[in-house]
């Protein structure tokens, strides 16, 4: 898709960090815009400003996790603008903490809105696109989709679990013949809200036995540090407005992601445990 103004884009996660500057960029380009987010406060917020700037917006406070709220969403777009064009699939959250001490609840908070969110996004428009055979769809993944670093279990696999998806669904839509592309995003870090995901914890979803120890209050601290160090959205904004446009399927950010996936891919075919690069986080942040 080259021409995007007056398209419908429906950007999940909309209110803040990439899909905030997802949105803005789109805008610029002339689409309306499907706003979702869970933050009824943020996605006020983020409506005021983009209609502000003459974004024709339609704010939508959804949890993409919920299968009936999402199929209502399909039906508020399609009722309210016609169509629907460029679906991306961008909320998420981070938690972590050693495999064996994560509770069902921590694995949960991560799943829903990680991997069921996407799911959902592509159930729910992936309908409309094939019918009017045109549009894209921009999955959010990571490179915690392509590389496994210790201590981000849930994370990783609903990272994992996206790029996959995207793939696959990227071959139903070839298999018939379908004009609709499909993106993955993988980024490395970027400045965000990632790492203060458990505002939106559900509170049916509190893990009760977690503690507030030392190692647990550092982990999260150095997370934050890492993520407030990573790169503006806006400029991953930009590259994802460009591989819908060149029609690129993955979309990287970051400077270190082939020596990443050199490593990865020279383990495997070794038959080791891939590892993060000796680089570790540095290969992500520039």
């Amino acid at each position: 898709m080259r021409d995007l103004a007056g398209k419908v884009a429906v950007v999940t996660g909309g209110a803040s960090g990439i899909g905030r500057a997802m949105a803005e960029r789109f805008a610029r380009e002339g689409m309306k815009l499907a706003l979702v987010d869970i933050e009824q406060g943020a996605l006020d917020a983020a409506a005021k400003a983009l209609r502000a700037d003459g974004a024709d917006v339609l704010p939508c406070c959804v949890d993409v996790a919920d299968a009936d709220a999402m199929d209502a969403l399909g039906e508020d777009v399609i009722r309210h603008f016609g169509a629907a064009h460029v679906i991306c699939n961008n909320a998420g959250v981070a938690s972590g903490g050693p495999m064996w001490e994560l509770s069902t609840q921590d694995w949960e908070f991560t799943l829903r809105p990680n991997l069921w969110g996407v799911i959902h996004g592509v159930r729910v428009f992936g309908k409309h696109l094939v019918a009017q055979d045109e549009g894209h769809f921009v999955n959010t993944a990571s490179m915690a989709g392509l590389v496994s670093a210790p201590g981000l279990g849930p994370y990783n696999v609903t990272k994992h679990a996206v790029v996959t998806l995207s793939e696959t669904l990227a071959g139903d839509l070839a298999e018939v013949g379908s004009k609709v592309g499909v993106s993955v995003l993988c980024p490395g870090f970027v400045s965000t809200q990632l790492w203060d995901s458990e505002r939106n914890r559900d509170p049916s979803l509190m893990n009760e036995e977690s503690s507030d120890d030392d190692e647990s209050a550092e982990r999260a601290a150095l997370f934050k540090a890492v993520i407030d160090a990573g790169i503006p959205a806006e400029g991953v904004a930009d590259m994802v407005l460009d591989a819908i446009q060149q029609e690129h399927f993955y979309i990287f950010t970051h400077k270190g992601t082939r020596a990443a996936l050199e490593a990865r891919f020279e383990a495997i075919l070794a038959m080791e445990r891939p590892a993060v690069p000796e680089e570790g986080a540095g290969l992500f942040m520039e």
